[in-house]
């Protein structure tokens, strides 16, 4: 940082300091794409099957485990 740009931030206090920060949020959001409705279905449903198949699939790797380990160990 420049010593000019880091003076007059310091010299801003802290509620200035605030109020930028609070500012360069809102610029940022103002760039973002927001998903339309049926984008976010979709997407929602996505996530959904994938998360009940990784559930599906660590589910039976436990029950295979679980039933080898029984088998080892007795």
């Amino acid at each position: 940082m420049s010593d000019e740009k880091r003076s007059t931030e310091e010299s801003k206090g802290l509620f200035g300091r605030i109020g930028l920060f609070y500012r360069q949020v809102v610029y940022e959001l103002r760039k973002v794409v927001w998903p339309t409705r049926q984008q976010l279905s979709t997407y929602t449903a996505v996530v959904l099957v994938f998360v009940g198949f990784i559930i599906a699939v660590v589910s039976l790797l436990d029950v295979v485990l679980t039933k080898v380990v029984f088998w080892v160990f007795g």
